[in-house]
């Protein structure tokens, strides 16, 4: 695995713009009046941008399908809690019907994922959100609360839906099919922990792994540089957000100062009152704009802040598998000498068997995630650009049609009232 390899490189040719393109985005015979839109420029970036073709193809491909919504409060004796809806649609052979709908609260999706991480655990299983208040939130059961919640929900079923292996599992057939999930919750710890999960553990921690493969050395670093980066991102992100907001409630309160001068300058009503007009239209705008911020950027960079860790747990639990190998490997060679030691080969050859399987299963999943990785941020970078690009237009179309109404000859202005 090469530095190459690792590297998140945005094309040149992903906007392939001229150098001079698009500096003049507005023909100066536009004027808008209250009741209108701002338009787009035909020439806008927004207009010429074409979405890849494997952004443009449908889903036909796709034969699981899940839908995360109407979430409910449940309030009982002992605590209250939030119920989602599950819709899934499928026409894959194994389910006995091709659309289900079951209800599901949060610990129901720590248990799924539990299960995942402990019948694949060199697998990157997607991270849940965070149980409780997430930043900027301040009550756990307000609307926004529950409606992020249930984004992310909704984002994490459709990350395993589409996953090639963790997809075929049978406890998240379980969560989709089954109408009640008591009885296979009740369920004694699965293999990994019969394994003897502690013991590897505590090998790994006591004599560490001898020679880890450069490969998932070099995977680890990207981890750590990538974790460092998508944190700092997220954190300013969240403190642009704030800022425009603050800058939000200003210009909200800048528009009607205008409308009241306007009231008090009869010479200067019309031009005050337009004024007025423009701050309304950009603070609508703005209003998108931190939105969009909100909805899309965040969410994305968020989740994968948590996938840092998730990974960094994966590569503990490979390293673990790796270092019980060692020292069983270890143990059967001291003890060559003796001729009862079949039982200890057989365990040393089902461990080698076991670090080659949790070693291949890794590497495959980490090119999906870097895949899904890129495909997500570039997604979201994109949508981002384009909400900004249609924002300054539109507030640049607003302040161009002010600026017109004011250069015009008061004469022209009077023919063409006139003949209108």
């Amino acid at each position: 695995m090469t530095n190459q390899t690792n590297s998140v490189v945005l094309s040149k040719d992903m906007l392939d713009l001229e150098e001079d393109e698009d500096l003049e985005v507005f023909s100066k015979k536009i004027i808008l009046t209250d009741e209108d839109p701002a338009p787009n420029s035909p020439s806008s970036m927004v207009n010429q941008y074409q979405l890849d073709e494997d952004e443009q193809q449908s889903d036909s491909t796709k034969d699981l399908f899940v839908t995360v919504d109407s979430p409910e409060s449940h309030v009982t004796a002992i605590e209250t809690f939030i119920m989602y809806r599950v819709i899934t649609k499928t026409t894959r052979s194994e389910f006995d019907s091709c659309e289900y709908e079951v209800l599901r609260r949060y610990q129901d999706f720590v248990w799924l994922r539990s299960k995942l991480e402990e019948t694949h655990p060199t697998l990157i299983v997607p991270p849940l959100p965070e149980k409780f208040v997430m930043k900027g939130m301040v009550e756990r059961f307000n609307d926004d609360f529950i409606e992020t919640r249930k984004k992310a929900l909704h984002r994490f079923l459709n990350k395993i839906a589409g996953h090639p292996i963790l997809s075929f599992n049978q406890h998240f057939k379980l969560f989709l099919t089954a109408q009640d999930l008591s009885t296979h919750k009740k369920q004694g710890p699965g293999f990994l922990s019969r394994m003897g999960d502690t013991v590897r553990s505590v090998a790994s921690s006591v004599w560490g792994i001898k020679s880890r493969p450069e490969e998932f050395t070099l995977m680890q670093e990207y981890v750590e540089n990538f974790g460092c980066k998508i944190s700092s991102v997220d954190k300013v992100t969240q403190r642009i957000i704030k800022e425009q907001r603050e800058y939000l409630d200003e210009l909200k309160q800048y528009g009607p100062l205008y409308s009241q001068w306007a009231e008090v300058e009869e010479d200067l009503h019309d031009p005050l009152q337009r004024v007025a007009n423009c701050m309304d239209h950009c603070s609508k705008e703005t209003e998108k704009q931190i939105h969009q911020l909100s909805d899309v950027m965040v969410p994305a960079f968020h989740e994968y802040v948590l996938c840092t860790e998730v990974i960094k747990n994966v590569m503990k639990r490979r390293d673990n598998i790796q270092a019980y190998f060692e020292t069983k490997n270890e143990a059967l060679a001291s003890k060559k000498a003796d001729q009862d030691v079949g039982h200890l080969e057989k365990e040393v050859e089902a461990l080698a068997d076991r670090m080659e399987t949790a070693n291949n299963a890794l590497k495959g999943d980490w090119v999906n995630w870097q895949n899904s990785m890129r495909a997500d941020l570039k997604s979201a970078f994109i949508s981002t650009a384009e909400k900004n690009v249609e924002c300054y237009e539109k507030c640049l179309a607003v302040w161009e049609s002010f600026l017109l109404s004011q250069r015009r000859d008061p004469v022209e202005l009077q023919d063409e009232d006139t003949l209108n």
